[in-house]
């Protein structure tokens, strides 16, 4: 089984927002309570077809934003028919009347100041700059070490072939503009259910913090983002 198919078996057979597992007809986490996402009928087939052709899945709500991308686009293209078809019946287009435009007075010449001998005034010494030390690469960031926090998790991948999976959706993450973006052993932290893989951004001191922060991932195309505390 490739990387996609392990992903999408994660998704069928894991909690979206809290990584623990499920059965195929529980309606609600045992963990955290989030109403589970169905794994039968048309919307689970066409997940499953997204990630094994994308490699990730931004979240149910992709299809009804491509729905009225749709829309849209054909609203669109009804309006450029009706416009032609208006122009073709010889409709007569009336010009703008013609705006006045006053030409701007001459601006006066300003004088040259008389020359000032910088000989003899005092030379300030070059600023001296310190180049910052180069941190963790954005995508690949680590958690503070013995640290406690907040962060948002975007995406838990079991830890059995799940690496890659991770650090792929960490670098899009990264490219997205999330900042202070990394993986985590889930079985390093008490806070966390262990055996997986926890794609994060961001580090913060409180719950409140982080949620607030929520909404800019969910932007960003991770549509299944919540905040989680890490602790040891």
């Amino acid at each position: 089984m490739d990387e996609r198919e392990t992903a999408v078996a994660s998704t069928d057979r894991t909690c979206p927002r809290c990584g623990a597992g499920r059965e195929p007809d529980q309606r609600y986490c045992l963990e955290c309570g989030l109403v589970l996402p169905e794994v039968s009928g048309r919307l689970p087939s066409l997940r499953r077809r997204w990630i094994r052709r994308v490699g990730w899945y931004p979240g149910d709500w992709i299809w009804v934003s491509l729905l009225t991308l749709v829309v849209a686009a054909a609203g669109a293209a009804a309006a450029i028919v009706l416009t032609r078809h208006v122009n073709a019946t010889g409709s007569v287009f009336t010009a703008p009347p013609a705006v006045s435009v006053t030409e701007p007075a001459a601006v006066p010449t300003a004088t040259t100041p008389a020359a000032v001998d910088t000989s003899t005034l005092p030379v300030a010494p070059e600023p001296t700059t310190s180049k910052p030390p180069a941190g963790p690469k954005n995508g690949r960031f680590v958690w503070p070490r013995n640290a406690n926090g907040w962060t948002i998790v975007l995406v838990s991948y079991p830890k059995t072939n799940g690496l890659p999976s991770a650090h792929q959706t960490a670098d899009k993450a990264a490219r997205s503009g999330l900042s202070k973006v990394g993986v985590l052993d889930s079985s390093l932290y008490a806070s966390l259910q262990p055996g997986y893989y926890v794609v994060f951004t961001g580090v913060y001191p409180a719950k409140a913090d982080a949620d607030a922060a929520v909404a800019t991932a969910r932007q960003a195309g991770f549509g299944g983002s919540y905040s989680r505390q890490i602790a040891r």
